[in-house]
C-alpha cells in the first residue's frame, strides 16, 4: 500500500537527498538525515552505525559527481505511525542492482524525519 502523506514524501525526499554525491560527500549534510541511532545492514552484510557511515560514507561508490549515481525506482512508502515511515525501493548503481528497506523517525524535538534504519540485499543478474 502506498501513502502520499507530507512524513512518506519527506521521507522520500530524504532518501533522494542521501543518493545524491554532493550530500554523500559531505559529512554535515548526511549527519542531519541520519538517526543518531542509525544502524544498517548492507548489501554485504557489514553492519554500520551511524559513526561508521559518517566517517566513510564520503568514499563509498555514489559520492564522486563525476562516478556512477544512484539511480532510484519503484520509491514507495506507508506511514507506519505518526513520525514513522516505512520506505521500499531498488537501485541501480554501475551494474549492481539492490533491494532496500528504510525507516525514518521523527525523534523528540526534531523538525524533520531522519533515517533510523536501512537494509540492502544485492539482487543477482539473473532475478527479475
Amino acid at each position: 500500500m502506498d501513502d502520499t502523506s507530507d512524513e512518506v514524501r519527506q521521507a522520500i525526499a530524504g532518501e533522494l537527498q542521501l543518493m545524491d554525491p554532493r550530500v554523500r560527500a559531505s559529512r554535515e549534510r548526511a549527519a542531519r538525515l541520519l538517526d543518531p541511532e542509525f544502524v544498517e545492514v548492507g548489501g554485504s552484510g557489514r553492519r554500520w552505525t551511524y559513526t561508521s557511515t559518517l566517517a566513510e560514507l564520503p568514499d563509498l561508490p555514489g559520492a564522486s559527481p563525476d562516478g556512477p549515481r544512484y539511480e532510484p525506482g519503484e520509491m514507495s512508502g506507508v506511514r507506519l505511525a505518526p513520525g514513522l515511515v516505512h520506505l521500499t525501493f531498488e537501485t541501480v548503481l554501475g551494474e549492481r542492482r539492490t533491494r532496500h528497506s528504510s525507516i525514518w523517525r521523527r525523534g523528540p524535538g526534531d523538525a524533520g524525519l531522519r533515517m533510523y534504519y536501512h537494509q540492502a540485499t544485492r539482487v543477482p543478474p539473473d532475478v527479475d
